[in-house]
């Protein structure tokens, strides 16, 4: 039972009809008549007689409605208590994709201690689905991951998109050639991340759309093991633009293709029914100004 379900049915009770209940949530009158069965079937109760265009409460309903406002009573009471304490909104916890976290949060985080130095700031790094999860299960504010996500119960802000490039050893005889090819490197030995990245499956993703066929030597879990291999000449690899940086140039090459470059989109994730403290939103208010100024290379 979630509390948006327990707005819809008081909803409902109030206005006497389902079509005007759902213009009052501001969600389809589909949707609400849905959420309501829902909660009539989790309660093993009709809330409400259906007659014609009239919704008319049972008498599980009248019990129910009159529960039901109490709960969300209490609940408003409670967050309008905390949007007016200030001292309570000093903690959250964020997720981002380990492809991303080490490049990005870093600058970030450096920015938030001097902008917010009220505000402390939890991190997980993970794998994107578990950072999904995460969001779902109430665990974090917000996670930073690569898109798609699809999941009705979950909101996805852009970010920005990035390319993934080709990088290989600066001894490797790929390094002088100007111009590379997916057919340049079908002999070619690939080193990736694991299975389960998400950076990874979006890799293979691109040489499928482009019937290639890589020949995969190691995959990794981070994403320094794989450059480390690159530049001991083990193999090549595709990489985010963000996880590269002047340092990886003493020892590797980085090269777009001439084909057609693939690109990552890199967002942020919220839980559409989740109460966003203001923590929350200041952070990604300055995650957006972080990115939009200074764009990841």
């Amino acid at each position: 039972m979630e509390l948006y379900q327990l707005r819809y049915a008081v909803a409902v009770a109030e206005t006497g009809n389902f079509t005007r209940a759902s213009e009052r949530c501001h969600i389809t009158q589909p949707s609400l008549s849905q959420q309501i069965i829902n909660l009539e079937e989790e309660l093993g109760h009709k809330l409400f007689h259906r007659l014609g265009r009239k919704a008319v409460l049972t008498e599980a309903g009248t019990v129910f409605l009159e529960r039901a406002r109490r709960i969300l009573f209490e609940v408003d009471d409670a967050t309008r208590e905390i949007h007016d304490s200030p001292a309570l909104e000093r903690k959250i916890t964020i997720g981002a994709i380990t492809t991303l976290a080490p490049y990005l949060l870093p600058q970030l985080l450096a920015l938030c201690k001097k902008r917010l130095p009220h505000l402390q700031v939890n991190v997980r790094e993970d794998l994107r689905p578990e950072l999904t999860r995460g969001v779902l299960d109430g665990e974090l504010d917000l996670a930073i991951v690569s898109l798609p996500v699809k999941d009705q119960r979950i909101s996805v802000e852009p970010l920005f998109a990035e390319p993934l490039l080709l990088v290989v050893g600066k001894p490797h005889p790929l390094a002088m050639k100007h111009h590379i090819t997916l057919d340049d490197l079908a002999k070619e030995t690939f080193v990736l991340l694991g299975s389960g990245s998400s950076l990874s499956n979006q890799v293979q993703r691109f040489f499928g759309d482009h019937n290639f066929e890589p020949k995969i030597g190691f995959r990794c879990a981070q994403v320094a093991t794989v450059k480390a291999l690159v530049a001991l000449g083990v193999g090549v690899s595709i990489m985010p633009q963000i996880a590269l940086n002047a340092e990886d140039r003493s020892s590797i090459i980085i090269k777009p293709l001439a084909d057609r470059t693939p690109t990552r989109d890199i967002g942020v994730i919220r839980h559409t029914q989740r109460y966003q403290s203001l923590g929350a939103e200041q952070f990604i208010a300055l995650l957006r100004e972080h990115v939009g100024k200074r764009p990841p290379r």
